[in-house]
């Protein structure tokens, strides 16, 4: 079994809001973050897909197909976004580095799965900042 790894850049921007709080409960829970204006990270995602390579090629996937699922799936609907308004899963959700990396898994797993190349999603890893990354493999 062989894990390949592409990685992806994408500027978002978000805040963290409960709706069933009151603003002095958001601000002592989230700080900073619960500015409803938002602010801006550069996010770095990493997707890695496991299966082992063909015979032939030697990939366990193409490359240049991986980096098309994923510009599709997730960079299309979060690059220069403000999460909470424009990217539906957010609506009702905190877009948290955890939160997110499960949204980005829930938009590629379909995709990857679907082209039967035997690879299988592995693992999403979404860095906030250099020091803080959520991974999530999957709901098993």
């Amino acid at each position: 079994m062989i894990y390949l790894t592409r990685r992806a850049t994408f500027s978002a921007s978000h805040y963290y809001w409960n709706e069933h709080w009151t603003a002095e409960k958001n601000v002592e829970v989230f700080g900073r973050c619960a500015r409803r204006n938002g602010h801006g990270h550069n996010y770095t995602l990493e997707v890695t897909v496991a299966g082992e390579p063909d015979p032939v090629t030697g990939f366990v996937v193409d490359l240049k197909w991986l980096k098309d699922v994923i510009e599709r799936e997730v960079m299309a609907a979060y690059d220069h976004r403000h999460l909470n308004l424009e990217a539906p899963e957010f609506a009702m959700a905190n877009p948290t580095t955890e939160n997110i990396a499960i949204a980005a898994w829930k938009r590629l797993h379909p995709a990857i799965e679907a082209a039967g190349s035997g690879a299988c999603l592995s693992r999403v890893r979404v860095y906030e900042t250099p020091e803080i990354f959520a991974e999530f493999r999957g709901e098993a």
